[in-house]
């Protein structure tokens, strides 16, 4: 049997009324007495009625929802961006429709088709590993959907965006090891093309360059799909492994690029940080229980969620077309434990 919603007919019907009667009772009318109206209202309570959020929505042109695009749920730094996000939105009256890419363009493309035909009234989004071409997105934004990006953002389309200080993060964490004695450090990176590879490259070569140590292209390998494909991961943990001159650290550049490079490390036997040091991004309060206890860039993610609710709302509820844009820059915190030190 197909659940069928309680409606202005129900109510009408069951209590002797008209639908009009039924209505403006709802919307507390003054033509309404207080005595009809409490009746109304507390027999819609009993059988749970509520609004159709289609008629709102063709009537306010307003749906109270807000889509959201990350690359997987499961992941805890995503996960805790969720949070934030859920914590803006529904203390103002919004529901989260969350969706996940799983690293994939064409996944991603079908979500957006998906949500903007919900009428969603704003996105936040953090673009999968494999979208290198932003033209659907610039089609959204053109026709005036509101879009906030966060993490992984878009240099060219003119909204606000929340990150954080990737370059400062990965220049940090490369500088211990420098300080702690290691000579190869090598990186592993997510998709080359996604702005925060680029910055924590950036991070991690600047600080080469400022101990006189020559960046050696060999030392770092990429992972297009972020860490989801343990495949990827390997293989570039092995080419690192296979060099005549191995690596003595390694930064890694992403969440589940980090979990994953552990347990191979793990699995060959790799003592951490006898034989190759580690310290890499991940948001885990688990990772002080790794052996060893694991060196993270931890990022504030769900201040990174709140902050990007907030000014997608604002972009929702101003009343004025929006010229001005922020990029909410936030520090990461640098947790220094037994995986990178000698």
């Amino acid at each position: 049997m197909k659940f069928e919603a309680a409606t202005i007919k129900d109510i009408a019907k069951a209590l002797g009324l008209s639908t009009s009667t039924v209505s403006r009772a709802l919307r507390d009318s003054y033509e309404i007495s207080e005595a009809t109206k409490k009746k109304i209202k507390d027999y819609a309570a009993a059988i749970n009625y509520r609004p159709n959020p289609v008629a709102l929505s063709l009537k306010e042109k307003r749906t109270l929802s807000i889509g959201v695009v990350v690359s997987e749920i499961a992941n805890t730094f995503f996960s805790q961006v969720i949070n934030g996000i859920e914590s803006i939105a529904y203390k103002n009256g919004y529901n989260v429709i969350i969706t996940q890419s799983q690293e994939s363009v064409a996944r991603e493309q079908m979500i957006l088709d998906y949500l903007t035909s919900r009428s969603i009234d704003g996105l936040i989004i953090s673009v999968s590993g494999e979208t290198d071409d932003f033209s659907y997105l610039k089609q959204l934004h053109e026709k005036s959907l509101p879009i906030v990006f966060f993490d992984r953002v878009i240099e060219d389309i003119d909204t606000h965006k929340v990150i954080i200080d990737n370059f400062q993060g990965v220049y940090k964490a490369t500088t211990h090891f420098i300080e702690n004695k290691y000579k190869r450090i090598a990186a592993i990176a997510g998709s080359a093309h996604l702005s925060i590879t680029k910055d924590r490259l950036a991070g991690y070569k600047k600080a080469l360059a400022d101990h006189q140590i020559a960046v050696d292209e060999s030392l770092i390998r990429f992972c297009d799909h972020g860490g989801l494909m343990v495949e990827e991961v390997a293989t570039a943990v092995d080419a690192l492994l296979a060099l005549k001159q191995k690596p003595d650290a390694l930064v890694l550049l992403a969440d589940k690029i980090t979990t994953e490079t552990f347990s191979l490390l793990k699995k060959k036997n790799i003592r951490m940080p006898e034989d190759m040091a580690v310290i890499g991004f991940n948001n885990s309060k688990y990772t002080s229980l790794f052996s060893p206890a694991l060196s993270v860039i931890s990022q504030p993610a769900f201040e990174m969620g709140a902050q990007a609710a907030s000014l997608l709302l604002n972009l929702i509820e101003s009343k004025r077309a929006v010229t001005e844009f922020r990029l909410e820059c936030l520090p990461p915190e640098i947790i220094i434990r037994e995986s990178s030190q000698k």
